[in-house]
């Protein structure tokens, strides 16, 4: 980075003498000469005053550039000796310097205004702190702090001793910075502590700059090292001079060196590089003024005075320090803030071209977003991205700026038009390259975009709520007028919905997605469209079905609301997933699940899409469908209408599916259905089968293993209209459980024993509806039923076939029979009193039976009997059947052998019963004894009265009256007393009952 930042001017020529010092007030250059015959002498020196012409005339405060400037006034013999310091104080308009002592005059007059002859004379260094008016001096040994009192004398504040003699200083803060022989010392001004930094170097002098943020520039023979206050180390603080400086000064955003051969300029911002070389051999001084650099070549003045800010901002664009004219275009006036924009702009357009045509995209990136460009002119630079039409064309302001800045500084767009050739010139590169560059560009550009779209997106959406808003207004505002007749509005013609901000929007979104695509971050694509997003529907749709990207285009339909063709597609892909292909990730990647996790959030808004669109899944992952349509609560008439209708071969599997999976069952029309879908087909199968010949009742297919399931494990549906299509000479089984679900259990056995020929059904049927009717305090005596059929089997075949055709269905507990009276033999009779209140909740009678079949002498009519089922069932239900009725419907021949099972147990359970209620008997007659005699006992307690006994409430003696006593034994009062505390008791508790 070379450029001029310094035009070198000779203001002050032929001086005569010896320049000792420089400095300069109000434009005016005050130099301190030895004069020849003095210097010679090494005594007198004079201050001489030397001013420009224009700046007489005009009265201007800066040095200038044009002509040279003359002597105005010759102050001789000023100080006795040459000075080795001079400041001036622009703000109090005062001149310090350091000749035999540190003297004060007042500016422009020269007049004395204080003079420090004891504690400075011999001093030779002092440091200034125009702001707080505090001057710190340098004598030998010794530091001496004074403070500017009233603007007219200096009054010593503090004195320090220090190591050595001081060879420089400066104040940094309440700090002050000193350098001592070959070392860096931080000394506090209030309190003395020191504190040491770092040794000087080898070669040169110890050397303080103070910068005007308050750090300081530590000099270490060609090196300056940057530190803070408090004398720490600055990270990538240092600045490498080509040669040991003499001096330097700090001439914002530079720092100036005195070389023995020239003066070099660098830059204060790492990584402090050369700005300019200056050739002034031999510099006596280096000086900082206002506006410039005083530099004093033996007899002569120079001043480097600063090339405009604008100027050295086109030299640097133009030589592509594009770093160092942006930090220079903080430099610019705040009154140019418009213009220091533009620049800015400018320069990072520029700085954008140039980075991108380096490779460097992100750091492009980065420049083009802090010039605030359109996202357009960006992505003009990406041919392969294919934006949506729009009526936009640019951030105006933003672009009419930086077309002037393009005017003013090299063109842009010939950068832009180059950079397009190059773009499309790609022979000197080899494909993998332009591959790799292209990838690198588009990583940069997705960065790029997702930094601006949380801005852009942010402005639609506030654009999209205030339309939103302004259109209910308007929409209440026309509720609100009173009723007029319609007119056509012509003024309220519908508006163009589109803005720039949405436009914009749009623009970003689009190519955001496409880039993200290109770059392979599909899932990044996915994540942006699940959020609000702008992208073009028609652009993104076709970008994606042409790189195969369905999961993205599933992605983009689904946040456009197009369900019909995100699922059709989805059907689609998950056949050819089916299918052989090549591409073996369709396989992994499409399945009937992802239509079903499609459909999931799609049964609250739009059932009926989601019926329309679950044939496909329904057939093949059935379990699954059945279960969305239950957990996201899909309406069940619903779902089975529609399946009545499209796929009825589908509805059985619905059903009983749903049946399966839903914990409080379905609702009986449904269930219905299931019913008469398994009956119907059912009923197909027996027919085929009657006409083969091939029909039994053994024969189970699964769809009337199903049917039996449903009709015993379900009652939901409607029994009569069942019996009205079962055929009357065959499905038996099923007839059965329907009359028991109608509580015909008479009918329901005889079907079991007698049709089906199943007395092992039957037991279960009986024991069935024993646990189920457990809890009712009187239930139906199921066994002596079957008992009934067992041994009258001639009169319930009868009672069956006369009664075959099914009734309306009846609730249990509507006919009760009669109770039947047992005229029953000696042992029938020792039964019934065995038993006694134990089998009360044995009934002889059913619903269905109008009277007991079971009287002795009619047992054996009609035809063989099943004696040995009868006995079996005794035998194994002992306990769930009324001992007495049993007996008296056996037939009288039945030998008292084979009752051995039945009765056995029976006895001797009715034996326990009898025992233990005796047990108790006599355990309750005990405890009646053991409390009778506890109460005796207490009735006989013997109190003994004599003179000394006392009443416990009126503490006197008892002697002959009437006494009580409390429960306890021990407590006497009197009878009278007891009486008296009763009654107090009983009224302050109605009183207390009374304040409740």
């Amino acid at each position: 980075m070379v450029h001029s930042a310094y035009d070198a001017v000779e203001l002050v020529a032929g001086v005569p003498g010896r320049i000792e010092a420089v400095a300069s007030h109000a434009g005016k250059l005050l130099v301190a000469a030895s004069d020849s015959e003095g210097f010679l002498r090494g005594s007198d020196c004079s201050l001489r005053i030397y001013s420009s012409p224009a700046s007489s005339s005009e009265g201007g405060g800066e040095i200038r550039r044009d002509g040279p400037y003359a002597l105005e006034r010759h102050e001789q013999r000023f100080w006795r000796r040459p000075p080795l310091a001079m400041e001036v104080s622009t703000t109090r308009d005062l001149l310090l310097s350091l000749s035999e002592w540190v003297a004060l005059h007042r500016l422009p007059g020269l007049e004395t205004v204080a003079v420090v002859s004891n504690k400075t004379k011999g001093a030779n260094v002092f440091a200034w702190d125009d702001r707080r008016g505090l001057l710190a001096v340098g004598r030998q040994k010794r530091l001496t702090v004074f403070r500017l009192d009233s603007g007219r004398e200096f009054v010593e504040v503090k004195e320090f001793g220090v190591p050595d003699i001081l060879k420089s200083m400066a104040w940094c803060g309440d700090n002050i910075c000193l350098g001592i022989r070959r070392e860096y010392m931080i000394i506090n001004s209030m309190t003395g502590a020191l504190t040491e930094v770092f040794s000087s170097g080898r070669i040169a002098p110890p050397l303080v700059v103070p910068l005007p943020t308050g750090e300081l520039l530590l000099g270490k023979d060609n090196i300056g090292v940057f530190v803070d206050q408090n004398g720490k180390l600055i990270q990538d603080g240092r600045i490498i001079w080509s040669d040991t400086p003499a001096s330097v000064v700090i001439h914002r955003p530079y720092a100036v060196a005195r070389l023995p051969r020239h003066v070099e300029i660098r830059s204060l911002r790492a990584p402090n590089a050369l700005v300019q070389t200056v050739v002034l051999r031999d510099v006596q001084k280096l000086v900082q003024t206002d506006n410039c650099i005083l530099a004093a070549v033996a007899n002569s003045v120079h001043g480097l005075l600063p090339v405009p800010i604008g100027a050295q901002i086109v030299q640097l664009t133009a030589s592509g320090e594009f770093e160092e004219a942006l930090a220079l275009c903080k430099l610019l006036p705040p009154e140019d803030s418009n213009l220091r924009a533009a620049k800015e702009s400018s320069i990072h357009i520029r700085y954008g071209h140039f980075l991108f045509d380096s490779g460097s995209y992100e750091e492009a990136m980065e420049q083009f977003s802090d010039s605030h460009v359109d996202i357009t002119y960006v992505l003009s630079l990406y041919p392969s991205i294919v934006l949506p039409q729009t009526h936009i064309i640019g951030e105006h302001d933003k672009l009419l700026d930086m077309h002037e800045l393009a005017r003013e500084s090299s063109d842009a767009a010939d950068e832009m038009e180059s950079y397009s050739l190059q773009l499309h010139e790609s022979d000197d590169k080899s494909p993998l390259e332009v591959k790799k560059m292209s990838h690198n560009a588009l990583v940069a550009l997705v960065k790029y975009l997702q930094k601006k779209r949380s801005g852009i997106i942010e402005r639609a959406t506030a654009e999209v709520t205030e339309e939103v808003v302004s259109g209910a207004v308007h929409h209440s505002l026309i509720l609100s007028e009173p009723y007029k007749p319609k007119k056509p509005n012509k003024k309220r013609a519908q508006t163009h919905t589109s803005s720039i901000a949405r436009e914009m929007a749009t623009v970003l979104d689009t190519s955001l997605l496409q880039a993200l695509i290109l770059t392979g971050q599909s899932s990044g694509a996915t994540e942006l469209l699940k959020g609000l997003n702008y992208c073009d529907l028609k652009i993104c749709e076709e970008f994606l079905k042409e790189r195969s990207e369905y999961m993205v285009l599933l992605e983009l339909y689904r946040s456009n609301e197009m369900h019909r063709e995100a699922l059709q597609l989805l059907n689609q892909l998950v056949e050819e997933s089916k299918s052989e292909m090549e591409n073996t990730d369709f396989n992994k990647k499409f399945n009937p699940q992802m239509i079903i996790e499609y459909l999931r959030p799609l049964c609250r808004s739009d059932p009926m899409l989601v019926l329309e669109s679950s044939l496909y899944v329904l057939e093949r992952n059935p379990s699954e469908t059945i279960e969305l349509f239950l957990s996201e609560n899909v309406p069940a008439d619903l779902v089975n209408s529609y399946l009545k209708q499209h796929a009825p071969n589908l509805q059985s599997t619905y059903l009983e599916l749903m049946l399966s999976m839903s914990e409080s069952g379905i609702n009986p029309n449904l269930q219905n259905e299931l019913v008469q879908l398994y009956l119907s087909e059912v009923l197909d199968w027996y027919k085929i089968l009657k006409e083969e010949g091939s029909w039994t009742e053994k024969i189970y297919s699964p769809t009337r293993k199903k049917l039996i399931s449903t009709l015993e494990s379900n009652s939901g549906y409607n029994t009569d209209l069942l019996l009205k299509r079962l055929p009357q000479d065959a499905l038996f089984e099923e007839r059965a459980i329907l009359y028991g679900k109608m509580n015909q259990h008479l009918r329901a056995l005889s079907l079991y024993v007698h049709k089906l020929q199943m007395p092992e059904r039957a037991v279960a049927y009986c024991d069935r509806v024993y646990e189920e009717g457990a809890q009712q305090p009187s239930k139906s005596n199921i066994y002596f039923n079957l008992l009934q059929i067992y041994l009258n089997p001639r009169k319930a075949e009868k009672e069956f076939e006369q009664k075959i055709i099914p009734v309306a269905s009846q609730y249990p507990g509507i006919h009760k029979s009669s109770s039947a009276k047992f005229k029953g033999s000696r042992t029938g009779k020792k039964v019934v009193e065995i038993e006694g209140a134990d089998d009360i909740r044995f009934s002889p009678s059913g619903t269905d039976s109008g009277r007991s079949d079971g009287d002795g002498d009619d047992a054996s009519d009609g035809g063989p009997i099943m004696l040995n089922e009868a006995l079996e069932l005794l035998s194994q239900r002992w306990d769930r059947i009324n001992g007495a009725q049993a007996l008296r419907l056996l037939p009288r021949d039945t030998k008292l052998q084979d009752l051995v099972s039945f009765l056995e147990p029976l006895l001797r359970n009715s034996s326990e019963h009898l025992r233990n209620y005796l047990v108790i008997k006599n355990l309750i007659f005990r405890a009646n004894l053991q409390v009778k005699d506890d109460l005796y006992k207490r009735r006989q307690a013997v109190v003994k009265i004599d003179g000394n006994s006392m009443c416990s409430l009126c503490n006197k003696r008892i002697a002959n009256s009437a006494f009580a006593i409390y429960p306890n034994g021990q407590t006497l009062v009197h009878f009278v007393c007891f009486r008296e505390s009763q009654q107090i008791k009983a009224v302050r508790g109605a009183n207390s009952l009374k304040r409740r």
